[in-house]
């Protein structure tokens, strides 16, 4: 059975809803709008869902973007209320700061960093504009861990990670959104490569395989898998210790 693009945008839509009612009636979505597809329907659900007086964009460069006219068409098209927020002296800031102090920072941790930056901005904004922050992942990122633990993997609610990078681009063309931004190649904008480059195949491959079980090259389907266990940790909440000699009775 095909996807239903619009039974999934009706459904998404109904249940942002009601998680807003039960978790922050009359709140704000709080959207961090990078210019990709993802944000872009990210924003374009929560707007189909609350209207656009209940949705804040925030654009965070790190300095100058590339393709920040991207984030600025979104926000335009949507007509919602937006604020440009730049991160690059925070960012700088911590990294001289580990300089001082004789540390160098690792490639992934200044890769990360910016995320993590994005993440901070996105709640203080939430929590000075009575906001919920929106997490903008998709199950096929998500698959992969193709995400900042504690950057973009987090947020209030997620109302797109049971859907792969196809579905929400049909979802996408459903809403309305321009398609330049539901076509754009992703790209994590730290590495300077694209998602498919860095993960060494397509999202079309992925999608298949998550949906089908189907997969032509066993390579791939082995890289598929190793990234997926090593993964997980990013989807679960914390491990905890538990201490038998203690236990929780209030309900």
């Amino acid at each position: 059975m095909g996807f239903d693009a619009k039974k999934a945008v009706e459904a998404t839509t109904e249940w942002i809803r009601a998680w807003f009612e039960q978790n922050g009636p009359g709140c704000n979505a709080i959207v961090g709008i990078s210019g990709g597809k993802d944000s872009s329907i990210a924003a374009a659900l929560c707007v189909n869902a609350l209207g656009k007086d209940r949705v804040v964009g925030v654009l965070m460069p790190n300095g100058e973007q590339s393709d920040i006219d991207m984030a600025e068409l979104l926000v335009d098209h949507l007509g919602i209320e937006h604020y440009v927020i730049n991160i690059k002296d925070a960012y700088d800031g911590l990294v001289a700061e580990f300089s001082r102090k004789g540390i160098e920072l690792s490639k992934d941790s200044i890769i990360n960093l910016p995320p993590r930056l994005r993440m901070s901005t996105l709640y203080a904004m939430g929590q000075s504009r009575n906001g919920r922050v929106v997490n903008t992942c998709n199950l096929s990122e998500d698959w992969v861990g193709y995400s900042t633990r504690y950057g973009d993997s987090v947020g209030d609610f997620s109302p797109m990670s049971c859907f792969t990078t196809a579905e929400i681009r049909a979802m996408g063309r459903e809403l309305g959104v321009p398609a330049v931004l539901i076509e754009k190649v992703p790209s994590d904008g730290l590495s300077g490569m694209s998602d498919e480059d860095k993960l060494g195949f397509t999202y079309e491959v992925l999608d298949r395989y998550i949906r089908t079980g189907e997969i032509d090259d066993p390579a791939t389907k082995e890289r598929i898998d190793s990234l997926h266990k090593k993964n997980l940790f990013k989807l679960r909440f914390m491990d905890c210790f538990k201490y038998e000699g203690v236990e929780v009775k209030a309900e």
